[in-house]
């Protein structure tokens, strides 16, 4: 091949290359702002259409049971409300979905070789539930945060524990309240008892691992100690129940 010649097609091929390069950059772009604007478009639809949580939508994919039943805030019983918010996030009605000091705790144990314990709040565990998947992972933590803000921003307190309620998982296939007092106790949502409702409140943290209706010791300690924390908590639910 003539020098000239091959000199043209090299040049050729680095402009080609140059182009590829740009028009890749320009989907990634693309793709980058598509995904961002996903969670706050879903929010906003979520705010008045039932979601579903993507291990919901991860078992429907694989044609595996799934049980939920989806019913509002006010037909869940205010026994299980307390329960879940005195076990779950104490702090629920005052933060902005981030408990920071929390937050901040588990930072410093983990700088001290200690294990952290999570510092989910109800806010985090709902846009976990809803966005991201269920394994533990620093970077799937730090991707809860923004999401749990902007899910803080655009919802109100009692349609975020509305969503939670309603797709927390509490057993094999069993996802909400309403599921989950049916398969568990044989009666609504709106009907649990103190007791029942501390029984599913602290099954939340291993739902694949404690009964509800045939709690272990262990289970059922943790279920007490439940019942007195709500007697105690003060007003801590004021954002979601009435006095």
């Amino acid at each position: 091949m003539p020098r000239a010649e091959a000199k043209t097609d090299k040049t050729r091929r680095s402009k080609h290359g140059i182009l590829t390069w740009k028009g890749f950059r320009k989907r990634l772009l693309q793709l980058l702002v598509v995904l961002l604007l996903v969670p706050p478009i879903l929010t906003v639809i979520y705010s008045v259409v039932p979601p579903v949580s993507t291990l919901m939508l991860a078992r429907y994919m694989q044609f595996l049971w799934v049980d939920r039943q989806w019913v509002p805030l006010e037909d869940i019983s205010p026994n299980l409300i307390r329960s879940v918010i005195a076990s779950e996030d104490g702090r629920f009605c005052i933060s902005h979905g981030v408990d920071w000091g929390a937050l901040r705790e588990q930072v410093e144990a983990l700088s001290e070789g200690e294990r952290p314990r999570g510092a989910s709040t109800i806010t985090m565990q709902t846009a976990k539930n809803l966005f991201l998947w269920n394994d533990r992972s620093y970077i799937r933590k730090g991707m809860e945060i923004p999401l749990a803000l902007m899910l803080d921003a655009i919802l109100t307190k009692k349609r975020i524990l509305e969503i939670y309620l309603n797709i927390a998982e509490w057993g094999e296939g069993i996802f909400g309240a309403e599921a989950a007092a049916q398969a568990w106790f044989g009666k609504p949502a709106k009907d649990l008892s103190r007791r029942e409702a501390a029984r599913l409140a602290t099954a939340l943290p291993n739902p694949l691992g404690r009964n509800p209706a045939k709690p272990s010791a262990g289970h059922l300690r943790l279920a007490s100690k439940n019942v007195a924390r709500v007697r105690s908590a003060g007003p801590i639910f004021e954002c979601v129940l009435e006095k």
